[in-house]
């Protein structure tokens, strides 16, 4: 099971339905939960981080490996991204990926992770990340089942 924790919600139908098309094609594989939190606006910055980590840890389970995205998180190639998950499902049925807020994760949270993931030192928007997200776990999918998919 895969279980996608994210700060934030959608307001943009074009992205609406490019996760809906991505949650329905990893759903093949494997289940999938998107849990959508709100988040926390423009209050001080480490209040926010805080009030959405308690958030966030309402929904870990003590059998999840955590997966947080961060900045400052190790990069990967797609194989090799295919490849960790592969191995990681082989450790835990239940892989929880956190994305946090505008002002990114608390501390408290980075600590519960087994892996911080990076995509990318660039920003993107967390509603546009989702979906780049969503892409690479069924392309991560496809690769470790052999099966074609656009490169």
């Amino acid at each position: 099971m895969i279980k996608i924790i994210t700060v934030g919600q959608i307001k943009e139908n074009y992205l609406k339905e490019a996760i809906e098309e991505y949650q329905k094609r990893i759903q093949k594989y494997t289940s999938l939960e998107i849990i959508e939190l709100k988040d926390e606006g423009l209050v001080e910055e480490e209040k926010a981080r805080k009030l959405e980590a308690e958030k966030i840890e309402k929904y870990l389970g003590e059998r999840d490996y955590i997966i947080t995205l961060e900045i400052e998180g190790k990069e990967y190639t797609s194989v090799e991204f295919a490849e960790k998950l592969r191995n990681i499902q082989i450790e835990s049925s239940n892989i929880t990926f956190i994305i946090g807020g505008s002002y990114g994760l608390a501390e408290s949270i980075k600590q519960k992770a087994k892996m911080h993931l990076s995509f990318s030192k660039m920003t993107f928007p967390h509603q546009l990340f989702r979906v780049i997200l969503l892409e690479q776990i069924y392309r991560s999918y496809k690769i470790n089942n052999n099966e074609s998919y656009h490169k």
